[in-house]
């Protein structure tokens, strides 16, 4: 004889509560294929296009911090040149002394080398930024920096030499303070004159180049904002799956209380069947 009269227990409230408690968890509506495969792919998709700006604005800050370095090292290169003229002006004179102008050609040679030390040690998480290297006066090499998703999504920045070697002032630095005379320091006008406006082209391309970058930032923090936005709607909304797990707790506490009340009437029923 077999009495099977055992009531079971609806699984589906304990796949509903394990659902609301992942989407409680995880702050996310879809977790698994089974709860949406469509919009699953699409929320995926969205999020993955998150992270991507959030790298390239990332590249793009780090880039403008970069310019930034550059920008304040050239501005205080600036500030030197034209000490340098003006004592150029002032060796220029016939009412300056030989032992003056002796004093102001080691003055000069001695701002020319400060104007080199920044030039080899402005550097942005190790790269040199205004010739090859610490130790290489040559001109640096040109950036390239990944502004969006996209391969060709590049702003690019022109190679710079923005030392005594690339502005051509090599003939003051090597200028010799015994021969040095009033029409020599005219004549290093006109040099100075030239890495002056050199100098403000290479401050030029890194104004332009910040300005890039600070446009590119402000653009992929629309799009970000814009793809989030997006990608909210597949967000929990907790209030609603809170009270969905409070429920379906309930109903699986009720069916394991039925259950367990069902099993005791049929043990009671078979001893009764049995004797």
């Amino acid at each position: 004889m077999q009495i099977n009269s055992n009531s079971t227990i609806n699984q589906n409230v304990y796949a509903s509560a394990n659902q609301s408690l992942a989407r409680i968890a995880t702050g996310i509506e879809l977790n698994q294929s089974s709860d949406n495969a469509s919009s699953l792919s699409i929320a995926n998709s969205l999020l993955a296009q998150s992270n991507g700006y959030s790298q390239a604005i990332e590249n793009t800050n780090s880039a403008i911090a970069s310019s930034q370095i550059a920008s304040s090292a050239t501005n205080e290169q600036s500030k030197i040149l034209d000490t340098i003229k003006e004592k150029l002006l002032q060796a220029s004179t016939d009412t300056t002394s030989k032992e003056g102008r002796d004093a102001i050609l080691k003055e000069i040679k001695a701002q020319l080398n400060q104007f080199d030390k920044i030039a080899s040690s402005t550097n942005y998480n190790g790269q040199t930024l205004l010739q090859k290297s610490s130790t290489d006066s040559s001109a640096s090499d040109s950036q390239q920096y990944q502004s969006g998703l996209k391969g060709e999504d590049i702003i690019e920045s022109s190679s710079i030499q923005s030392n005594t070697q690339g502005l051509g002032l090599s003939a003051l630095v090597n200028q010799n303070s015994t021969t040095f005379s009033a029409s020599d320091a005219r004549d290093l006008l006109k040099s100075v004159d030239n890495a002056i406006n050199g100098l403000n082209e290479v401050r030029t391309e890194f104004g332009t180049t910040q300005k890039q970058l600070e446009s590119s930032s402000r653009n992929l923090l629309t799009q970000q904002t814009s793809t989030l936005n997006a990608a909210s709607l597949f967000d929990t909304d907790y209030a609603k799956e809170s009270s969905n797990f409070s429920k379906q707790n309930i109903l699986a506490q009720i069916g394991a209380y039925g259950q367990v009340q069902s099993t005791s009437v049929n043990q009671q029923n078979v001893l009764r069947l049995l004797s």
